[in-house]
């Protein structure tokens, strides 16, 4: 029944909406009940959920709507004088002074630049990351002779982009700093808070570049000093890592890259960081939040600006953060949220240019608009570095399906409509004429038209309780980011 539903959703102009006009669950146990989905990690569908197919018994189809134009989504190594040396290209213009009040935090294998051209989409105000980029990453590859596009570009229409580095050494980083000065990135950020055993252990900085707040300052005034003019250099970190947790270190911390360094701008993730012990995803929910250190920082050093990250998941909780922190606390600038950008990123982000922003309207009118946008840069960019030994396109076609994958987030058959996608890209996702203009065509039949045209709405459970009783804490105060016995506990 799906398989007739998906073949008659099919329509030769836009897309096509199969309209549901009966549907009954199946009994226990019928096809689809305990499936279990045969996805890579490139569309993480969720294979642990109880959740009963449906089976349709009647569609009818009708048009999504209209192709939208067609669009040149122009890259910054076109755009710009990457191959040469960077003069008169994008780095001559004049930046933005201070970071949007919200910005989508860099995720590995989540922030590429498919996933920042959905986010871009539904929103035109907030800022974006990159996933980290290794400083040696790009050094090998310059030496390689190897083109660094893969790692640095991005679509111009993305601006107001932040690239995140990760490294240790002064000179590496200042090496890759000018290495993709000339792609224009919005700030360039070195990575201080990652706790994952790869990057805080064999790599040896993320996280455990908290120990060292004298080696941070070297790499950032490095990163300074090779950053294209008018170019900021900031610093995302925790606020401490394993016994280095006291306000003390951390207030140590941030004066030492303040006196060294020519860095302003921080991002700070209101967590500790356990290094031996927690996974990294323990490390964003074991270790007690402490939102009120940030508020701290910021009334400690006010010639900087800090942005609030870890455990805020909604545009209210973006607005109460800036605007009710404690009585006391300095001012936050912006708020950064990470998983809930990829959980449900039509909730976060259709709605924050008005909300957040303060602007008249919002990019997309709907689900359906975004969509008809969306496809025209997937289908344009499918197959831009050529095609690997294995058939598939580089991006691919699932590499364009990944990042719209929970865009019908808390929608009815949303977890039906992935199931559809996953199997659609299994059967055809080599063949040279699948777009995802066609895997949307023969899927989005399940999915109904009230969720299809709904305007953008915020969405999510608001997790920043503005009246919480605040405990802001001071130099001297022998206050710690966490009780050792949490961890034991855990």
């Amino acid at each position: 029944m799906l398989a007739r539903a998906r073949a008659r959703a099919l329509c030769a102009c836009g897309f096509a909406r199969a309209r549901v006009v009966h549907a009954r669950r199946c009994p226990t146990g019928a096809r689809g009940r305990r499936a279990r989905l045969r996805s890579t990690a490139a569309t993480a569908l969720d294979d642990d959920d109880d959740d009963d197919a449906r089976a349709v018994d009647d569609v009818s189809t009708r048009a999504l709507g209209p192709r939208a134009s067609a669009t040149t989504w122009v890259w910054a190594s076109e755009a710009y004088d990457v191959r040469g040396d960077g003069e008169g290209g994008r780095g001559a213009r004049t930046r933005a002074t201070r970071a949007g009040a919200l910005s989508v935090a860099p995720m590995m294998e989540y922030t590429t630049a498919h996933f920042r051209v959905m986010c871009r989409l539904m929103s035109a105000k907030t800022w974006l990351w990159t996933e980290m980029e290794v400083d040696q990453t790009l050094t090998h590859a310059v030496l390689e002779g190897t083109r660094v596009d893969r790692f640095l570009d991005y679509p111009v229409e993305t601006a107001a982009t932040v690239l995140q580095l990760g490294g240790s050494d002064p000179e590496i980083l200042g090496r890759a700093t000018a290495i993709a000065a000339p792609y224009g990135y919005e700030e360039i950020n070195l990575n201080s808070g990652c706790p994952s055993p790869k990057v805080a252990g064999k790599g040896c900085f993320g996280a455990a570049l908290m120990t060292e707040p004298r080696l941070v300052a070297e790499c950032l005034q490095a990163m300074n000093e090779n950053a294209p003019s008018g170019t900021p250099v900031s610093i995302k970190c925790r606020i401490g890592v394993d016994e280095c947790d006291s306000y003390d270190a951390l207030c140590e911390y941030v004066d030492t890259i303040v006196r060294a360094s020519a860095t302003r701008r921080f991002y700070v993730h209101a967590r500790k960081a356990l290094l031996n012990g927690l996974s990294p995803a323990e490390n964003r929910s074991v270790p007690p939040l402490k939102h009120e250190w940030a508020y701290a920082l910021a009334r400690d050093f006010p010639e900087c600006e800090f942005h609030l990250n870890g455990g805020l998941k909604t545009l209210k909780d973006v607005e109460n953060a800036i605007h009710r922190g404690p009585e006391g606390g300095g001012p936050i600038a912006g708020v950064m949220i990470g998983r809930q950008a990829h959980a449900d990123p039509w909730g976060l982000l259709s709605a924050a240019d008005t909300t957040i922003f303060g602007e008249s309207t919002n990019p997309c009118a709907s689900r359906r608009d975004f969509l008809e946008k969306y496809v025209e840069y997937a289908d344009d960019t499918i197959g831009r570095y050529g095609t690997a030994k294995d058939g598939y396109r580089i991006p691919s076609v699932r590499h364009m399906m990944h990042p719209i994958q929970n865009l019908f987030h808390g929608c009815a058959n949303n977890k039906m409509w992935r199931r559809l996608v996953d199997e659609e890209l299994q059967k055809r996702s080599k063949k040279p004429d699948t777009t995802v203009r066609s895997i949307l065509e023969a899927t989005l039949g399940v999915i109904e038209d009230e969720d299809l045209d709904a305007p953008p709405r915020a969405a999510g459970i608001d997790a920043f309780d503005a009246n919480r009783e605040w405990d802001l804490p001071t130099k001297g105060g022998g206050y710690r980011a966490m009780d050792q016995r949490a961890v034991v506990q855990h």
